[in-house]
């Protein structure tokens, strides 16, 4: 079961990361040509919302049966143990937070060109955030660990 939350978990990161990246580009382009906020973006953003929840809750799962998570005397002093139990998952926590706000707080905004605006900078600080926080192959300790791109 663990095995498929992990498959689950890291295939979602790139449907997510693709929609993210389709979120800010899409609301960068429409702030700066002052273009209307459409049914199209309200959907683009709650599809990229929708995934962002879903990974937050295979994560959970990960976190909560995952031999990487520990809370004992050699969490902080092993960097494998001490990313997945406090760094990965404060990360994601804050991140998907701020994407949660810039879609709650955006659908109160009329203004299209200050709604694309908002919804721009909470999910593109949210993205910048996560990808610090992926645990991606090329860092030290996750070749040792076997981590690899799926």
């Amino acid at each position: 079961m663990v095995t498929g939350f992990k498959h689950l978990h890291s295939a979602n990161r790139y449907i997510l990361l693709a929609l993210l990246l389709l979120v800010i580009i899409t609301s960068f382009q429409k702030w700066k040509g002052k273009k209307e906020y459409t049914k199209q973006d309200d959907k683009l953003n709650l599809f990229a919302f929708i995934f962002t929840h879903i990974q937050l809750l295979l994560g959970l799962g990960l976190y909560f049966t995952s031999d990487w998570v520990r809370f004992d005397d050699t969490t902080m002093s092993s960097p494998l143990i001490r990313f997945f139990t406090v760094e990965h998952i404060f990360g994601m926590l804050v991140a998907i937070t701020l994407i949660t706000l810039g879609r709650i707080k955006g659908k109160k905004i009329t203004d299209s060109v200050r709604r694309h605006k908002l919804t721009f900078w909470y999910f593109f600080i949210g993205l910048v955030i996560i990808l610090a926080t992926i645990p991606w192959p090329f860092r030290s300790w996750a070749e040792a660990a076997g981590i690899g791109w799926f």
